[in-house]
């Protein structure tokens, strides 16, 4: 069969050049959090509490997140044409409980007492920050009876939070484990979706910062409810980073399910071979290791079509790597990206 050999090669020639050599990095992830370095996927319907869980606590964030697109799927996905006749091409009967839609555009919930699974929102907390039935209890305990968030130590924060991921939660402390979510989506890894389908071949300009920052952003935590707070350069230029390896792991893994020189398998390694392109453009204006550690595991592998396991594996490593950054990165060595990083006119 045809391989996409020849297109990617020539784009990584002309774009990637020669990659930095590798450096070892010379630290890890902490071991209670190195367990949650696993790929975005779907909300396990069996493990979905709902929001009604988090509306206590998180109140300011779920008013924000009503007058979002990510909501609003719920009552208007299924009634556009244009998804109407994406299911059509792809022989699909409802939209809103087929697999292929349900596992980005909705959450579901299965009744423990029915066993029956059903959509209960649209792109919801759960979505993004992971069914929360494992992680909740701990997510909740601030260290007693009478603590609150506002009292709670910051030695039990902290391990209240590595609790909380290494349980599956995807917690914005470390924000790779967020940009994983948004690019499991914004990246389609679906060959026939988009071949079949005709659907779009994920959200091509997606950029991590501007489209977390604009409109979907909820930073309520600091401000203990009471201002939807902007992120601070530091922590911006370490997101600006941790989404660039988010997107070149989503892309390897996208291109990892390609078998047909078409639409998809193409555009997949060209949005692939640009994100390690980009990332290269930082690697060279900062000097952060872990970087060139990422870049050489991508130099290790070919994007080609039926190439799965080795472009899984390398998404595996670089999850782990990005990780690593996100949890340890020094925002002072990144102070070089402010100029490259989107202004606030420019969030989405």
């Amino acid at each position: 069969m045809e391989t996409l050999t020849m297109l990617v090669r020539w784009i990584v020639l002309t774009t990637l050049c020669v990659l930095m050599s590798s450096t070892t990095f010379a630290t890890t992830p902490s071991a209670s959090a190195g367990a949650a370095v696993q790929p975005a996927s779907p909300a396990s319907p069996h493990l979905v509490v709902g929001n009604q869980a988090c509306v206590k606590c998180h109140a300011a964030e779920i008013e924000v997140w009503r007058a979002t697109p990510h909501a609003k799927t719920f009552d208007e996905l299924h009634r556009r044409p244009e998804a109407k006749q994406i299911a059509a091409k792809l022989g699909l009967t409802s939209i809103k409980n087929e697999g292929r839609c349900v596992a980005c555009h909705y959450t579901q919930q299965t009744d423990s007492a029915t066993n029956h699974t059903h959509v209960i929102a649209g792109v919801s907390c759960e979505s993004c920050h992971g069914p929360a039935k494992n992680w909740i209890d701990f997510h909740q305990d601030y260290g007693g009876e009478g603590i609150t968030r506002l009292t709670e130590t910051e030695a039990h924060r902290k391990e209240r939070i590595a609790n909380s991921i290494h349980a599956g939660m995807r917690n914005p402390e470390n924000v790779y484990l967020v940009a994983q979510s948004c690019l499991r989506c914004h990246t389609a890894a679906d060959e026939q979706l988009v071949n079949v389908g005709g659907h779009s071949v994920g959200s091509l300009d997606f950029e991590f910062v501007s489209w977390s920052q604009g409109l979907v952003r909820h930073n309520f935590v600091r401000t203990d409810g009471k201002t939807n707070d902007v992120s601070s350069p530091e922590r911006l230029r370490v997101m600006f980073v941790a989404g660039m390896i988010a997107e070149l792991e989503a892309g390897l893994r996208a291109t990892a399910v390609a078998t047909e020189k078409a639409t998809y398998g193409i555009t997949a390694a060209k949005r692939t071979a640009r994100a390690a392109a980009r990332l290269k453009s930082v690697a060279a204006k900062v000097n952060v290791p872990v970087l060139d550690e990422i870049l050489s595991e991508f130099a290790s592998v070919k994007l080609k079509l039926n190439n799965s396991d080795e472009l899984t594996r390398a998404a595996d490593r670089i999850a782990r790597l990005g990780f690593a950054f996100a949890d340890q990165a020094n925002p002072v060595e990144l102070a070089p990206m402010d100029a490259f990083i989107p202004a606030a006119n420019r969030w989405k």
